[in-house]
């Protein structure tokens, strides 16, 4: 039999076990003194709202992005941006990998090339066409817009166009450190 502290400790393992589920989404031990890999924008605030020149109302470009320096082993970086509040389902509005692991900030106004002069690679989001594809929900309540940001230990061996779900199987088991930045938009009319 084992002793209370034990069972303690058996308790936290298996809670432990139970609430980090296997896949994209885990979160890993990263590089920064703070012990979190971060993501922000100089354009909104997290939790804050997105300007309208980002979304479809606007200019439709690419806010500027910023993170801390990822963790080391870091071959790749991929970025997925999407909408859980969109009325058919999570909504996919930009996948972008095998950015390079030096990279520290997208500009505003990404290209939607296939190939970037960096080497990173467009992916397809869900209004069918290749980079960035900004907030554009239905008039009503404000929408969620959830910027995810994953240090990779590969560079991934895929050509441009990969959907978020084909980019996530290919993550996983690969993924180093996560950050997300969360931005809300909201169309009155």
């Amino acid at each position: 039999m084992f002793s209370t502290s034990w069972r303690t400790a058996g308790l936290a393992i298996a809670i432990l076990l139970v609430a980090d589920p296997p896949g994209p989404t885990i979160a890993a031990k990263t590089a920064d003194s703070s012990g979190k890999l971060t993501l922000t924008s100089s354009d909104f605030s997290a939790g804050g709202n997105i300007p309208t020149e980002f979304t479809c109302d606007g200019a439709d470009s690419s806010p500027a992005l910023k993170w801390t320096e990822p963790p080391e082993g870091t071959k790749s970086l991929a970025l997925i941006m999407d909408d859980p509040d969109a009325p058919v389902g999570t909504w996919v509005h930009w996948v972008i990998y095998n950015l390079p692991p030096a990279t520290r900030e997208l500009p505003q106004g990404m290209l939607a090339h296939p190939r970037l002069a960096n080497g990173a690679l467009n992916g397809r989001n869900d209004f069918r066409r290749l980079g960035y594809g900004g907030p554009c929900p239905p008039p009503g309540p404000a929408h969620r817009y959830f910027f995810k940001l994953y240090a990779l230990d590969l560079k991934l061996a895929a050509g441009p166009g990969l959907s978020k779900q084909e980019l996530e199987k290919a993550m996983q088991g690969h993924i180093l450190a996560r950050a997300e930045l969360m931005g809300r938009y909201m169309r009155a009319h």
